[in-house]
C-alpha cells in the first residue's frame, strides 16, 4: 500500500523508475523506499517481479515493454494518469548482448539499441516538457563504464551507452538556465542476473563487480544533489580520465587486465 504523508509533512516527490523488475532498479526502488521522500512509480517488463518489488516498497507497478511499438507513450501517460506529475525519472532499462560485432544478428543490433537508447530518449521526451514548464526536474540516466571507454565484444551496446552520455551533455546545454539537472550513473561490472541473461559471463580481472545496492546509492545521490557523473566506484573516474588523455596507454593498460585479449 502506498504510504500518504501525515498533517504538515513535506509532499513526496514522484519518481519513475524503469527497469524496476530486477537488478539495479529493483535496487534503486528499494533505496528510495528506505529514504522515503518519494512516491514510486515501477516499470518493467515481468509483472510478477515487478508487482513484488512494488510490494516491497511501497510503489505502483505500471507493466511496460520500451521496447514494443507505443511502449513509451504507454507508459509516460500511465505514470501522469496516477500521479498527475512525474518529477524524476530515473532511466534503469536495458539489455546486452556480448561477443565480436560481425557474429552479431542484425535484429539484435536493432534490440540493443532501442532498450538502451531509443526508449530512453521518447521517454525523456514525453517527461521533459512538463519539468522545464515547472522549473523543477531530475533525470537520472544509467549508463556504463562501457559507454566511457568502450569494451571489446560488447561494441553495440558500448555504443549504446556512450550515446547515452553524449546525449546527456547535450541536453545539459539546453536546459542552461532551469532546475533541470541531467546525470548519469555509471558503473563497471554490476553483481545482477545482466551477464547471465545475456549469454556470456563476466570474465575481466578489473573492475571488480559492485552490488547493485552500491549504485542504487549513485542513483540516490545524483537525484538529491543533481551530480551531472557519477561513476560507481568512484575509482573508475582514473581510467576514464585517462582514456580520454591517453587512449594508447588505456588500450595497453585494459589488454593486460582481460585475461581473453589476444586468444
Amino acid at each position: 500500500m502506498t504510504r500518504r504523508p501525515g498533517p504538515g509533512a513535506v509532499p513526496r516527490r514522484t519518481v519513475l523508475v524503469t527497469g524496476a523488475s530486477s537488478g539495479i532498479g529493483t535496487a534503486v526502488a528499494e533505496s528510495l523506499h528506505a529514504d522515503g521522500r518519494w512516491r514510486l512509480l515501477l516499470s518493467g517488463r515481468d509483472g510478477a517481479r515487478l508487482a513484488a518489488v512494488a510490494e516491497r516498497t511501497g510503489g505502483e507497478a505500471i507493466r511496460a515493454d520500451l521496447a514494443a511499438e507505443g511502449g513509451c507513450e504507454h507508459l509516460a501517460g500511465e505514470a501522469v494518469a496516477r500521479a498527475g506529475r512525474v518529477d524524476a525519472l530515473v532511466a534503469g532499462a536495458g539489455i546486452g548482448w556480448a561477443g565480436p560485432f560481425v557474429t552479431m544478428p542484425p535484429e539484435e543490433i536493432g534490440r540493443v539499441l532501442t532498450v538502451n537508447l531509443t526508449s530512453t530518449l521518447r521517454l525523456v521526451r514525453l517527461l521533459l516538457p512538463p519539468m522545464v514548464a515547472r522549473g523543477t526536474g531530475r533525470l537520472v540516466l544509467i549508463g556504463s563504464m562501457a559507454g566511457w571507454v568502450g569494451v571489446g565484444d560488447e561494441a553495440v551496446y558500448s555504443a549504446s551507452k556512450g550515446a547515452l552520455l553524449t546525449f546527456a551533455d547535450s541536453l545539459r546545454r539546453e536546459l542552461a538556465g532551469t532546475r533541470v539537472r541531467v546525470s548519469v550513473v555509471s558503473p563497471g561490472a554490476v553483481d545482477t542476473p545482466f551477464f547471465a541473461r545475456r549469454g556470456a559471463p563476466y570474465h575481466r580481472r578489473r573492475p571488480r563487480p559492485v552490488t547493485a545496492e552500491r549504485v542504487a546509492r549513485g542513483v540516490r545521490e545524483a537525484l538529491v544533489r543533481g551530480r551531472e557523473n557519477v561513476l560507481v566506484p568512484g575509482w573508475l573516474a582514473l581510467p576514464a580520465r585517462l582514456h580520454g588523455a591517453a587512449p594508447g596507454l588505456f588500450g595497453a593498460v585494459a589488454d593486460r587486465a582481460d585475461p581473453h585479449h589476444g586468444g
